[in-house]
């Protein structure tokens, strides 16, 4: 069995670190049993469901357009397997922060013998172009909602008046620290896939994987996928705004600002974005009325069970491969 490696181990201890530190500064005051009589009394099921039906529609989305770039690779996986695949990565995330693309490789070369170089070029491919929606959706809501933006910043303590002068401290140290993970995050993620010149064969098989949606048989269809993808991200959230009644009354222009927010807060390498998502959402929330302790109230619900979403779809992806595994193998 493969262990970890020390500097692996360092970066799971430093995610859970900074996702605590963020938690506890934010709900070190809060009453939690204003949480189950929340979600006794105070949550609108049937809406929470429907938002989080929107959080599994994109991960089987990922599966299928991931299987579309493989086909003219030469690599025919079973759509149950990329689906299944997808789902143990992003419940793999939440243990090792941006472990899900190597992982969802690796699944697929365990139980279809997918090449995993091709592959990941194919992954690194969806992100370039869900990188691409993102920006495209920040800079459309930005343009859209330069006031809210301008009143975010002022709130984390960035102001156009007078930057030194009025700020808060704890939102200041939290802004900057995620920024610099951001930052450092993707330098290390540059950095690894540089190391692929050394190994040509490895390296070549990755290029074909990296280009491979400019030979996908119906581009038209990819496209459908990614654009849906993020949709359905969206109404993943937005949704979970009218299970509330506090916050069932904001409309579609708080949505798209705490989505990109949120957009942005995941990618600092936490376990599902916790501690930069909540305190995004929490900033975002309390600019459009809702007070402060019904803010970190939506965040925390909400973060929770989308993420206890992803622990049962890696859970299921996991048997689903598992016995399908067995049944083709029976002894």
């Amino acid at each position: 069995m493969k262990t970890l490696s020390s500097h692996k181990i360092i970066e799971i201890i430093c995610s859970l670190t900074l996702a605590s530190g963020i938690l506890y500064w934010m709900y070190r005051d809060f009453p939690f049993s204003q949480v189950s009589e929340t979600l006794i009394d105070g949550v609108h099921w049937d809406w929470m469901l429907f938002s989080l039906l929107f959080g599994v529609i994109p991960q089987i989305l990922r599966g299928l357009r991931w299987r579309l770039a493989l086909e003219p690779l030469h690599e025919y996986p079973l759509r149950r397997s990329c689906i299944s695949a997808v789902y143990m990565s992003f419940a793999a995330s939440l243990i090792i922060p941006r472990i899900g693309e190597i992982s969802r490789c690796a699944t697929l070369k365990k139980v279809e013998g997918t090449s995993f170089p091709v592959s990941l070029g194919t992954v690194v491919t969806e992100r370039i172009v869900d990188s691409a929606l993102v920006l495209l959706i920040l800079l459309a809501t930005f343009i859209c909602e330069v006031p809210a933006f301008l009143r975010f910043f002022s709130t984390i303590g960035f102001t156009t008046d007078a930057f030194f002068e009025k700020f808060s401290v704890g939102g200041i140290i939290i802004s900057a620290i995620c920024l610099s993970l951001i930052m450092g995050g993707l330098a290390y993620i540059f950095i690894r896939l540089k190391t692929f010149n050394r190994f040509q064969d490895v390296f070549k098989k990755f290029s074909q994987g990296l280009v491979s949606v400019r030979q996908v048989r119906n581009t038209s269809l990819y496209i459908f996928f990614s654009i849906s993808i993020w949709l359905c991200y969206f109404l993943h959230f937005f949704l979970a705004f009218y299970a509330f009644d506090f916050t069932s009354h904001l409309g579609i222009h708080a949505g798209l600002l705490a989505f990109c927010m949120i957009t942005v807060a995941v990618l600092v390498p936490t376990p599902n974005g916790a501690g930069p998502w909540h305190f995004a959402v929490k900033v975002v929330l309390m600019q459009f009325g809702i007070s402060l302790s019904e803010a970190i109230l939506f965040a925390l619900i909400v973060h929770a069970l989308q993420t206890l979403l992803v622990i049962i779809l890696g859970i299921y992806g996991y048997l689903t491969l598992t016995l399908s595994k067995k049944q083709e193998n029976p002894h």
